[in-house]
């Protein structure tokens, strides 16, 4: 029997298609991506498991007449974990959709601030040397005054996001 590179290919094409979709801002094409890796992953293990054969049952053929069956056990493996993250990712989806309408992953300013920072070990880094908005956020000058009232800052700034799948304010709360 002569090796086919069908299998070899197709196995390149749903990885390189996986760790595309993987790249994108959107949770739906993040899923598919994971689908698809997870898919070639089951093809690559199938591959690495040689010729078909017989069934693996002692007393049914000789042992060189036998398909390993390692790489089927895997297989099973791996797709139970595919199904599990995938559940996973749509739950993770559906309650991003629920929040806030959209299920593409926005720019986190924070990140950008973070990464525009020179680069210092941690150790070097002393709170009070750093300017007032590149404090942590548990140092003594980047919290709230006494007499500031966070419901009121909270609701300014989230005015008009959804909270939740409710249709109450962010910040609302009974005041019993």
């Amino acid at each position: 029997m002569t090796p086919t590179v069908v299998l070899p290919v197709i196995t390149a094409g749903l990885y390189a298609a996986g760790v595309y979709l993987l790249l994108d801002r959107s949770l739906t094409r993040v899923l598919l991506g994971f689908l698809l890796l997870g898919n070639a992953t089951n093809l690559l293990l199938l591959s690495a498991g040689g010729p078909s054969g017989l069934a693996p049952i002692l007393g049914y053929a000789e042992p060189e007449e036998m398909s390993d069956p390692l790489p089927q056990a895997l297989i099973l493996t791996a797709i139970v974990i595919t199904f599990g993250i995938a559940a996973f990712l749509l739950a993770l989806i559906y309650r991003s959709w629920r929040l806030v309408r959209q299920e593409v992953v926005g720019i986190d300013e924070e990140d950008r601030r973070v990464a525009s920072r020179s680069g210092m070990d941690a150790d070097e880094i002393d709170p009070d040397d750093l300017a007032p908005e590149d404090r942590p956020a548990g140092h003594a000058d980047s919290l709230h005054g006494e007499g500031d009232d966070v419901e009121e800052l909270l609701a300014r700034h989230y005015a008009g996001i959804p909270s939740d799948d409710v249709d109450l304010p962010p910040t609302r709360r009974s005041r019993s």
